[in-house]
C-alpha cells in the first residue's frame, strides 16, 4: 500500500505531462545510477556490495533469493523503490556515501522502473549512424544542417534564436575563433560597409586558409597531448621536441586528415618508408612527463610512464577516463584493470628515457628545415667531390709516398719520446701519464693554465722539441684541446735544461688556425697557436732551436717544459705527448707518425695486409703537402657541415624496440609481479580490431581509433571542436563522454557531426566551416531576459557564449595591436620577459631565466617556453595548464592578479607604450582623434562618450603629472626592448601610455563575444 501510495503522490506531483513522457535510460536514469549508485553497485567487482550490479540490466533483474533489486513493471517488487523511499537505516544511497536523492530523481527512477526498466547501451558507446536532419518551421533560418538541430530543440521549447551579432562583433569573433588574432581594423570596417552572406562566407575560406589558423588550432591539440619543452619530474630539464609543435600546425594548416594525423602521431615511425615529417609526429609517444635524475627506479618509472601513456591516448582520442582503471576495475565504466595494462602494451616498444635498452641514450632525430637541407646537400656534394680529390692517385703521389715512408723512419730514429715523470698545472687541472707516454688532462679546467713538466732524457744535447697533440674520446669533441670545440690556443713553449732555457728559432705545425701561427710562439704573439677546425684529429708542433744546448756529465739527465696558455675560456691542452731531437734540423712536422703508424712501417711491405696498407696510405695523405690545399678544404668544409648539422633542431623520436612484458599491476603496484601477462588489447567492450598474425602493434591501434566501427574518437573530436566555437561541448564534459560525463543536450546534432566527418573523409576544415557558417554560430551572445531565466547557461544554444581569450591570446592581441607581434610560423620556444628569481628553485642543474632579446621576444604566446613545473607566470594568470596531463578544457578564472599582470606585466606594459607611441605619429592631432584611432585598433569601434570623456582625464591628469617628474616618464618609456622615438615628447607618450595601458585592461579588450 506504501509503494502504491508513493507512486500516485508520484504521479500527482509530475502532473499529466511527465507522466505521459517516456523515461530515457542514457538521458534520465543513468546519470542519476553512476552518481549515486555504480561506485558500489558498478562495474568494480572488487569494491560491489551485496554482489548487486545496477550497471547491467541482467544482473539487477536476477531473482536474488525471493526478491528482485528491479522488478520491470512491479514497484512493490523492486527493492530498489523500497530503499530509495526509506527513511529508516537502510535508506539507499547511504547518507555516509552520497547526497541524497531529489524528489524528482525518486520519481524518474520510480517511473522508470514502472515503465519496464529497460536499458540502454551508454550513448557514447552506440554505434554510429547518420540522424535524419529535423524538419523545421522556420526553415528560413537553416543555414546549415548544424542550424536544422538547433532550431528544433528551441521550437520545441517555444523560444526563438537571438538576431545575428553586429558585423563587428562577427569579424573580431571569426578571428579570434580561427586565428587567436585581432582582425584588421580595415577589414572590420570593410564587412560592416557589405555584409553579405556571400562577403562572409569569403571571409571563412580566408581565415582557415591563414596559416595562422594551424597555430590556433594547435595551442588546443597541445594542451590535449601535454606538450611542454622539459622532462616535468624532479630537475625538470630541457628536452627538444619544438619539431612536434610545428608538425601540428602544420597539419592543421593542410587540414591533413584527422585519421591521418591519428595514425602519424600513434605509429609514425612503424609506416613503411616513414618520411621525416610521419617520424616527427611519433614524437607524440615522448611526450609524457619524464625523469632525468640517475636515481629512479626503472621498474616504478616505467609504471609511470606506461600510465601517463594510457591515461592521455585514452582521453584524448577516445574522451573516456581510461585511467580510473590503473589499480581496480573501473567504477562507473566497463573498463578493467586488464584493459588498462593490455592497452599499455601497445606502448611496450617504445625506448624510454635513461631506464631502458640503453641507458643514458637519447633517440633524438634531427629535423632540418628546408634552407637547412639545402645547405646539408650542398656541403655533402662538395664533400664528396673534396674527398674524391683527396683520395685521388697519380706518379707524383706514389713517389712522395715512398720518400714520406723513409723520411719518417728517419726521423723516428732522430727524435726520442721524453719520459715524463711529473706533470702538474697551476690551475688545479689532473694531468695524468698514461701507459702510451701521452699526458691527458682532466677535472678542473680552469680559464688559463700553465702545465709544468719533468721528463728523463738521453741525448747528448737538445736541438728540436716535438709536441704530439692526441684526441681523445673523454675531451669535448674528442678534443685534442679542452675547450668545448675541441679547440686549444698555446702560446709559449719554455724548455730549461741544466739550468738554462733553449732558445728557438722556428716553429711549424701540422695545421694552424687562421691568425694563429705557431710562430706567435717565439714572436710572443697575443694570438698564440690554434688548430680550428681540425679538431679531434692529431696535430705536432715543431720547435727548433737556435743552437742545439749540451746536455752533459754523469747519471740521469732531466729536461724541464712549461707550457702557458693565456687565451681564456678554457683553451688549454688537453692530451699531448712529447718529443725531443739533438740534431739539428729534425724534420718540420710532417714526417711524423704515431706509435700505431711506426709499426705497420717496420713491417715489411709484402708482408702488410690490405687494411695496414690503408692506414699507410691515410697517415701519408694526412700529412703531405701535395694535398695540403684540398686537406685544407675538406676540413673546412666538415666542419662546416658539422657546425650546420649541431644547429639543427631535434626532436624526441620514437622508435620501436623488442616489447617488453607487460603485467597487470594489482591495485597498480609496480613492486607486484603477480599480476597476468597480457598482449596489446582494445577495451573488451568495444569494436575489436582485426587480428592479424602475430602481436598487434601501434599501427593496429591506430587504425583501429579510426575505424568507422570505433563510436568513440569521431565523437570526442567533433564535440571539442564544438567547445572550441560555442564554448562548451554538446556534451559538456568534454574529458569525459563516460557514465560520470553528461548527457549531449544534442545528442542527434553530435552524431549527425560525428559521421559527417568520417564520411567527408576525416575533413577538420570542413566541420568547422558547417559551424561558422550556420546562423546559430553567427549568433549575437546578448541574452535577454527570458534566455537568461529559462536558459541560463546556454544549453539550447538561443544565442552565442562569450568567454575570456585564453592565456596565449589574450598576450598576442596584446602585442598585435601593438604592433609588436612578430608572426613568424614555427621554430623552437621562445623565452619573453618573466620576473627575476622564479627559477630561483629549478634545480639539477640550478638555472636562470634569460629572456631573449631579439624577435622571439615578440613571438606567439604558442611558441613560449613551456616550463612544467614553472610555466610561465603570465600564462599561468590566465589559466594556461601546466601540461604535466592531458587538459580537455581550460578553466576560465576572473581574478585581480589578472588585472596587474595587464597592468604591470613587462609584455604589457612595453606593448602599451610602443601602442602610445603608434597613437601620436598615426592618430591625428587631437586627443579626441587620436582616441578614436586607438579604439579603431584595438576594438574596432569608436569609443562612446562616456569613455571618451573618461580617457579625456586620464590623459590630462596623467601629462600633467608626467610634466613635473620627467624621470617618471623616461624610466616609463625605457620599458622594454622596443626602441624609444627620441622625436615624441617624453611626458606626452608618457601619458599616452597610461591610457593605452587602460584601455589594454579592459574586459571588452581579452573578451571573445
Amino acid at each position: 500500500m506504501t509503494r502504491l501510495l508513493l507512486t500516485l503522490v508520484l504521479a500527482v506531483l509530475a502532473g499529466p505531462a511527465a507522466a505521459a513522457d517516456s523515461i530515457e535510460f542514457n538521458r534520465d536514469i543513468r546519470p542519476i545510477l553512476s552518481d549515486r549508485c555504480f561506485a558500489c553497485h558498478g562495474p568494480d567487482a572488487a569494491t560491489r556490495e551485496a554482489d548487486l550490479r545496477l550497471d547491467v540490466r541482467e544482473a539487477a533483474l536476477k531473482d536474488r533469493g525471493g526478491y528482485h533489486a528491479i522488478a520491470p513493471g512491479d514497484l512493490d517488487a523492486s527493492e530498489v523503490v523500497a530503499r530509495i523511499t526509506s527513511d529508516g537505516d537502510d535508506r539507499m544511497p547511504p547518507p555516509d556515501h552520497a547526497k541524497p536523492l531529489s524528489e524528482d530523481e525518486k520519481q524518474l527512477l520510480t517511473r522508470w522502473i514502472e515503465q519496464g526498466a529497460e536499458y540502454q547501451e551508454h550513448w557514447s558507446l552506440v554505434p554510429l549512424s547518420r540522424p535524419e536532419v529535423p524538419d523545421v518551421a522556420n526553415r528560413e533560418w537553416v543555414r546549415t544542417p548544424v542550424d536544422a538541430f538547433i532550431l528544433q530543440g528551441l521550437e520545441e521549447e517555444g523560444l526563438a534564436p537571438s538576431p545575428p551579432a553586429d558585423p563587428r562583433t562577427l569579424v573580431r569573433r571569426l578571428s579570434f575563433d580561427l586565428t587567436g588574432l585581432p582582425p584588421d581594423p580595415a577589414l572590420v570596417e570593410s564587412f560592416r560597409e557589405t555584409p553579405s552572406r556571400k562577403t562572409w562566407e569569403q571571409l571563412v575560406e580566408e581565415r582557415l586558409a591563414s596559416p595562422h589558423y594551424g597555430e590556433r588550432m594547435a595551442i588546443y591539440w597541445l594542451d590535449l597531448v601535454r606538450y611542454a619543452d622539459t622532462l616535468g619530474y624532479h630537475g625538470d630539464q630541457v628536452r627538444s621536441v619544438s619539431p612536434y609543435r610545428d608538425y601540428v600546425i602544420r597539419a592543421f594548416n593542410e587540414n591533413k586528415p584527422f585519421d591521418e594525423f591519428t595514425i602519424e602521431q600513434l605509429a609514425g615511425d612503424l609506416l613503411p618508408d616513414a618520411t621525416l615529417s610521419q617520424k616527427v609526429a611519433s614524437t607524440y609517444n615522448r611526450l609524457n612527463r619524464a625523469s632525468g635524475e640517475g636515481g629512479v627506479q626503472p621498474k616504478e618509472y616505467l609504471a609511470k610512464y606506461s600510465a601517463d601513456r594510457v591515461r592521455t591516448t585514452g582521453s584524448v582520442w577516445l574522451g573516456m577516463t581510461f585511467g580510473c582503471a590503473e589499480c581496480h576495475d573501473h567504477k562507473f565504466d566497463p573498463f578493467t584493470a586488464k584493459d588498462f595494462y593490455s592497452f599499455a602494451a601497445f606502448f611496450a616498444d617504445i625506448r624510454e628515457l635513461g631506464i631502458v635498452r640503453g641507458a643514458n641514450h637519447i633517440e633524438q632525430l634531427p629535423v632540418p628545415t628546408e634552407e637547412q637541407a639545402a645547405q646539408l646537400q650542398q656541403l655533402t656534394r662538395e664533400i664528396a667531390a673534396a674527398r674524391s680529390e683527396y683520395e685521388r692517385t697519380s706518379p707524383e703521389l706514389t713517389a712522395a709516398f715512398e720518400s714520406w715512408q723513409q723520411e719518417v723512419l728517419r726521423q723516428a730514429e732522430l727524435w726520442q719520446p721524453l719520459q715524463v715523470t711529473e706533470a702538474a698545472s697551476e690551475g688545479g687541472a689532473k694531468l695524468t701519464v698514461q701507459e702510451d707516454g701521452s699526458v691527458l688532462a682532466s677535472g678542473r679546467n680552469p680559464d688559463k693554465d700553465v702545465y709544468t713538466l719533468h721528463a728523463n732524457i738521453d741525448l747528448p744535447a737538445i736541438a728540436g722539441l716535438r709536441l704530439e697533440l692526441l684526441p681523445d674520446k673523454s675531451l669535448p669533441a674528442k678534443g685534442p684541446g679542452r675547450a668545448s670545440n675541441g679547440n686549444l690556443v698555446i702560446h709559449v713553449v719554455e724548455a730549461v735544461v741544466a739550468e738554462e732555457s733553449v732558445p728557438w728559432e722556428s716553429a711549424t705545425a701540422t695545421h694552424s688556425q687562421n691568425n694563429h701561427s705557431p710562430e706567435h710562439i717565439i714572436n710572443g704573439h697575443r694570438n698564440g697557436w690554434a688548430i680550428l677546425p681540425q679538431t679531434g684529429q692529431s696535430h705536432h708542433l715543431v720547435l727548433v732551436a737556435k743552437d742545439p744546448v749540451a746536455l752533459s756529465g754523469e747519471g740521469p739527465k732531466t729536461i724541464e717544459v712549461r707550457i702557458r696558455q693565456n687565451h681564456g675560456n678554457g683553451h688549454n691542452v688537453g692530451r699531448f705527448r712529447l718529443h725531443a731531437a739533438s740534431t739539428p734540423g729534425a724534420g718540420t712536422g710532417n714526417e711524423f707518425a704515431s706509435p700505431e703508424v711506426m709499426v705497420l712501417l717496420q713491417t715489411p711491405a709484402e708482408k702488410r695486409t690490405d687494411d695496414q696498407r690503408k692506414q699507410l696510405d691515410n697517415a701519408f695523405r694526412a700529412q703531405t703537402p701535395l694535398l695540403a690545399d684540398v686537406r685544407e678544404r675538406l676540413g673546412r668544409l666538415e666542419s662546416a657541415k658539422d657546425r650546420l648539422e649541431k644547429s639543427i633542431v631535434t626532436t624526441l623520436a620514437t622508435k620501436a624496440t623488442e616489447p617488453r612484458m607487460i603485467r597487470v599491476l594489482p591495485r597498480g603496484n609496480w613492486m607486484d609481479d603477480s599480476g597476468e601477462v597480457v598482449e596489446p588489447a582494445v577495451p573488451h567492450f568495444l569494436p575489436q580490431p582485426s587480428q592479424k598474425n602475430g602481436r598487434l602493434n601501434r599501427l593496429d591501434l591506430a587504425l583501429w581509433m579510426t575505424s568507422r566501427d570505433n563510436p568513440l574518437v569521431a565523437r570526442t573530436f567533433v564535440n571539442r571542436l564544438w567547445m572550441l566555437f560555442f564554448g562548451h561541448g554538446l556534451c559538456r564534459t568534454v574529458d569525459d563522454l563516460g557514465s560520470q560525463g553528461e548527457w549531449p543536450t544534442h545528442s542527434e546534432l553530435l552524431d549527425w557531426l560525428a559521421v559527417e566527418f568520417i564520411d567527408s573523409g576525416w575533413d577538420v576544415k570542413h566541420i568547422v566551416r558547417l559551424m561558422l557558417l550556420s546562423n546559430t554560430w553567427q549568433q549575437s551572445s546578448n541574452a535577454n531576459d527570458e534566455l537568461r531565466s529559462r536558459d541560463p547557461f546556454n544549453r539550447l544554444y538561443a544565442r552565442q557564449s562569450r568567454w575570456r581569450l585564453d592565456a596565449e591570446m589574450v598576450r598576442d592581441n596584446a602585442l598585435a595591436v601593438s604592433g609588436l607581434l612578430v608572426d613568424d610560423i614555427g621554430g623552437s620556444s621562445a623565452k619573453p620577459y618573466q620576473p627575476a628569481g622564479y627559477w630561483a628553485q629549478l634545480n639539477f642543474p640550478k638555472r636562470t631565466y634569460q629572456h631573449d632579446k631579439g624577435a622571439n621576444q615578440y613571438r606567439r604566446g604558442l611558441y613560449t617556453h613551456w616550463q612544467r613545473t614553472f610555466l610561465h607566470p603570465s600564462l599561468l594568470a590566465f589559466d594556461a595548464p601546466a601540461r604535466e596531463e592531458c587538459t580537455a578544457r581550460r578553466d576560465r578564472s576572473n581574478t585581480p592578479l589578472q588585472a596587474l599582470v595587464l597592468l604591470n606585466d613587462p609584455t604589457y606594459v612595453e606593448a602599451a607604450r610602443v601602442l602610445a607611441g603608434n597613437v601620436i605619429r598615426e592618430g591625428g592631432n587631437t586627443t579626441a582623434d587620436r582616441l578614436d584611432w586607438l579604439y579603431r585598433r584595438v576594438l574596432a569601434r569608436a569609443p562612446s562618450d562616456f569613455e571618451r570623456a573618461l580617457l579625456t582625464d586620464l590623459f590630462d591628469e596623467n601629462l600633467a603629472n608626467y610634466r613635473s617628474s620627467p624621470k617618471a616618464a623616461d624610466s616609463l618609456l625605457e620599458t622594454g626592448l622596443a626602441p624609444r622615438r627620441e622625436t615624441i615628447d617624453a611626458a606626452e607618450a608618457a601619458a599616452w601610455t597610461a591610457v593605452t595601458r587602460a584601455v589594454l585592461n579592459l574586459h571588452e579588450t581579452i573578451m571573445r563575444y
